[in-house]
């Protein structure tokens, strides 16, 4: 299984950045998804997840009313959209593919089983 992200970069504070997630290897379309973050020197944190069906979402507090996870039905491509980015943002983000028909949204990293190698988002003030 290969995860890929993309999409990251920079961004100066207010503006916005979409990331695109894409797996291959299995279908996307009917795991639990995630998104997470780490920043240097700080642990990788629980940004935002969607179930399966895409019916419930979750967000971290931080970034709740900003960033917003959608998936395509058909490919199974996961999206976050980050709006009104923020330089506490900066981090590298990092997509995870986590149980098949899983209708519940997990936080905990450890729920996930493939990860992809991620991808820098920079924001400057």
């Amino acid at each position: 299984v290969q995860v890929v992200e993309s999409g990251g970069g920079l961004a100066q504070a207010g503006e916005f950045l979409r990331l695109s997630c894409a797996a291959s290897g299995l279908t996307m379309s009917v795991y639990g998804l995630g998104w997470f973050r780490q920043a240097p020197g700080e642990e990788r944190e629980f940004v935002s997840g969607i179930s399966w069906s895409g019916d419930d979402t979750r967000y971290t507090d931080s970034v709740k009313g900003r960033f917003t996870i959608s998936r395509d039905g058909n490919e199974g491509t996961l999206y976050l959209q980050m709006s009104n980015l923020k330089p506490e943002d900066t981090a590298t983000y990092y997509c995870a593919i986590g149980k098949r028909w899983d209708r519940d949204v997990a936080t905990d990293p450890a729920d996930y089983d493939y990860w992809g190698r991620g991808t820098q988002v920079t924001v400057s003030s």
